[in-house]
């Protein structure tokens, strides 16, 4: 969850929303990002599906069994959805999503019986500093701060 800390960080200097993933398997990190939407003008760029995108190249293949994937943030249901289809076998976050969050908050994709994938979820993993880093930045941005459970992208 370090190292998604630090890719959350790095998504500021580029003006986007601190969160930051990184998918490990083996104790090998095969692929790390910061949401970078602000910095690709890409929709799609949130942290988890970058980060999917490398570690799958560096892995040589789409499907990441074995894998794990650390995110500050729970993710939302475009995320989960890649992490179902990409057949990551756990989900470890930081911070629970209110508005967003599909393992756990809003919904629950990754753990969806009616799916043929599903996902270990381990939730709450350093989500003080995930929140933090989350609250500085929209402090900074819009001069509000918006409460832990809406964090939002």
């Amino acid at each position: 969850m370090a190292l998604a800390l630090e890719e959350a960080r790095r998504s500021i200097g580029w003006g986007d929303v601190p969160v930051g993933a990184v998918v490990v398997r083996g104790g090998a990190v095969l692929g790390a990002s910061g949401n970078q939407r602000e910095r690709l003008l890409d929709p799609t760029a949130h942290a988890e599906v970058l980060a999917l995108r490398e570690a799958a190249a560096t892995a040589g293949t789409w499907r990441l069994d074995g894998c794990t994937v650390y995110v500050t943030l729970e993710p939302d249901a475009m995320c989960c959805g890649a992490l179902v289809l990409a057949r990551v076998d756990r989900l470890v976050f930081g911070a629970a999503d209110a508005k967003a969050g599909f393992a756990g908050s809003l919904g629950d994709l990754v753990r969806d019986a009616r799916l043929n994938h599903r996902l270990e979820v381990t939730s709450g993993v350093r989500a003080d500093q995930a929140v933090a880093l989350l609250r500085e930045f929209f402090t900074a941005r819009r001069g509000d701060e918006p409460g832990a459970d809406s964090v939002g992208r």
